[in-house]
């Protein structure tokens, strides 16, 4: 069995839903640490969020600083009865590594610290730095994870030159795509208020159906933009509405809605908060409404990581990844004001599903491809 194989199964062993880390740092801190790992364990809290246990470790004091950045957190294993496996057994069966976090993005972090061992194996003369920026709360509202061990970073004098962000990228086959941005997402949450009253009585009772019709048709028929040549056309999509009423001749007191914009570079979360806050201004009449901004929409410049992480994946696999931007957002909206950043990973068709599962061919490939972004980037000019 791989290094990767055998990091990532006991990884997996670690129910670490977000927050409980359920001792998957323990696990890769004792990895990185046999392996000449400084690590430093930072725990970051803030008032009405969890608080987060996180993981940075650097090789190497000098030169470049080369960083792979990443989560062993994972989102809950929803039905387990469903499962054919355990969630957290990390069984392989047919060619398969399954478990929660098997894609989404244990396995991803494993991979790397095997591809160390493979490259340090080829230049056992290597005197630069490589490190790792590891959070435990991606999946939920990344407060007390990479923004602030970025920040603590920074203060202590730890700088990154590239960041390789090991999330699942590909979507159908290992060497497809490759992600250089993502798009900005806000979420709205909104009340219109009315009158309980009987239907055949309107002028009794006030209806704010109608008035959540015309504010969802307002925002939902505006053309956002049409796309930039790195990002697709953002999109707003309304996620659900409930009256909460199940009498059909009475009129509802209120009814609630919510949306979610993902939007590309063209905007900033505020203008569009901005535009939401007047449409319902104009429309909703007496209402409540909620706005978060969970990222905005960046481009990572592709550079030299990009281009090496497409060499390395097209001699591996044959396929040269597509430089995308496509997707939800990941803890690399966080990381590209400090340097270039892009992320590569495993197939992420299973993540977050019920038997999510890595091929193991595709765990050895991974390896081999992040052993030779890394000979790359350090090669000697």
């Amino acid at each position: 069995m791989s290094a990767a194989l055998d990091l990532a199964q006991s990884l997996i062993r670690c129910p670490s839903v977000t927050p409980a880390d359920a001792g998957a740092l323990d696990v890769l801190q004792t990895a990185l640490e046999a392996r000449g790992f400084d690590c430093k364990r930072k725990v970051f809290h803030e008032d009405n969020w969890d608080s987060i246990d996180n993981l940075y470790a650097r090789l190497g004091t000098k030169g470049r600083n080369f960083c792979f950045a990443g989560h062993t957190d994972v989102v809950p294993a929803g039905d387990t009865a469903a499962w054919t496996v355990d969630p957290f057994g990390g069984e392989i069966k047919d060619g398969r590594l399954f478990g929660r976090g098997a894609v989404d993005m244990k396995t991803g972090i494993a991979c790397f610290v095997e591809a160390i061992d493979q490259f340090l194996a080829r230049h056992p003369d290597f005197d630069e730095s490589i490190s790792f920026l590891i959070t435990g709360d991606e999946e939920a509202d990344a407060v007390n994870g990479t923004i602030k061990l970025l920040d603590w970073c920074d203060k202590h004098g730890e700088k990154f030159d590239v960041c390789l962000v090991g999330e699942p990228t590909n979507p159908k086959y290992l060497g497809e795509m490759m992600k250089v941005g993502r798009r900005g997402s806000i979420t709205g949450w909104l009340t219109i208020y009315g009158a309980q009253g009987h239907v055949a009585y309107p002028h009794l009772a006030d209806n704010p159906v109608p008035r959540m019709i015309k504010v969802l048709d307002a925002l939902t028929s505006h053309e956002l933009d049409t796309g930039t040549p790195h990002f697709q056309p953002s999109n707003l999509e309304v996620t659900t509405i409930d009256a909460g009423n199940p009498a059909t001749n009475v009129v509802a007191a209120k009814i609630s809605a919510a949306f979610n914009i993902r939007f590309n570079d063209l905007h900033q979360g505020v203008d569009l908060e901005k535009w939401i806050r007047e449409t319902c201004a104009a429309h909703a009449g007496a209402h409540d409404l909620k706005v978060k901004i969970s990222g905005e929409a960046f481009l990572s410049e592709p550079g030299k990581l990009a281009t090496l992480i497409g060499d390395a994946a097209e001699k591996v696999t044959g396929h040269r990844p597509d430089m995308s931007t496509t997707g939800g957002t990941s803890d690399a909206r966080f990381i590209h004001k400090y340097c270039e950043v892009a992320e590569f990973g495993l197939v992420g068709q299973s993540m977050h599903k019920v038997d999510e599962h890595a091929m193991v061919d595709d765990i050895k490939n991974l390896t081999v491809i992040y052993a030779e972004v890394l000979s790359g980037y350090f090669a000697k000019i």
